[in-house]
């Protein structure tokens, strides 16, 4: 969970007159290790200029990336032809920009694989205009018509 709080502070500037320089403290919850630190970050202008409340060098890096570039690996599931399971599960190989996230979703909507599906196997390539491949999370073996004809 992300909460947000902005304020404006004036700072001098050359020549004797004033500038105002945008302040903004966002809290967020660590998600990079199970300790889900209570984080603070203070930018200014869009920049960090600290960050408090990690107890580890993944939280640092976590708020840093989140505040000026969130980032979200995508998980959904994809319809299989002619597969042992009529459904694989898939996600981006890695984290594509959030803004991306519901093209990459209207992307994956209407997509089928054919079995047998190997787990890393690429399901849709470049998803959304991305450079990031959506990728099977787990093998399908192709159904067994044998079996289902006995």
């Amino acid at each position: 969970m992300e909460q947000f709080s902005q304020t404006k502070e004036a700072s001098p500037v050359s020549g004797g007159g004033k500038e105002t320089a945008a302040r903004e403290v966002r809290s967020l919850t660590c998600i990079g290790c199970p300790l889900g630190c209570t984080l603070t970050v203070e930018l200014e202008n869009g920049q960090v200029k600290s960050i408090a409340g990690s107890t580890c060098r993944r939280g640092d890096d976590y708020a840093r990336k989140e505040v000026t570039n969130p980032t979200r690996i995508i998980t959904s599931t994809v319809r299989v032809i002619g597969g042992a399971e009529e459904m694989v599960s898939v996600k981006t190989r890695t984290d594509i920009p959030r803004e991306s996230i519901a093209r990459c979703v209207k992307a994956l909507k209407g997509i089928e694989a054919a079995a047998p599906v190997r787990m890393g196997e690429v399901i849709l390539e470049n998803a959304a205009g991305t450079g990031v491949d959506v990728i099977a999370t787990k093998e399908i073996a192709a159904e067994n018509r044998l079996r289902d004809e006995a």
